[in-house]
């Protein structure tokens, strides 16, 4: 099974207005932590997510998450 690239060692926080949004989750993007495109021609898809209200959110940047977007501590545990 393939891995995905490490886009980062910790989630990056941000503050997101309501919309729909798309997570990327090879980290192969330019656009981290969103997706550009670049999982073309890899076992990888993004992940959409909608924001209802805006809300501060930490999404995650090792890509190893089991609640993706969203950080979830597994990049404590990660070589």
């Amino acid at each position: 099974m393939a891995k995905p690239k490490r886009a980062g060692q910790q989630p990056v926080k941000l503050v997101l207005e309501a919309g729909e949004r798309w997570w990327c989750a090879c980290g192969e993007s330019k656009s981290q932590p969103f997706c550009d495109g670049s999982h073309r021609g890899t076992a990888f898809q993004p992940v959409q997510f909608v924001v209802e209200a805006q809300k501060e959110v930490y999404l995650c940047m090792c890509k190893h998450t089991k609640k993706p977007p969203y950080c979830d501590g597994t990049h404590k545990g990660l070589d």
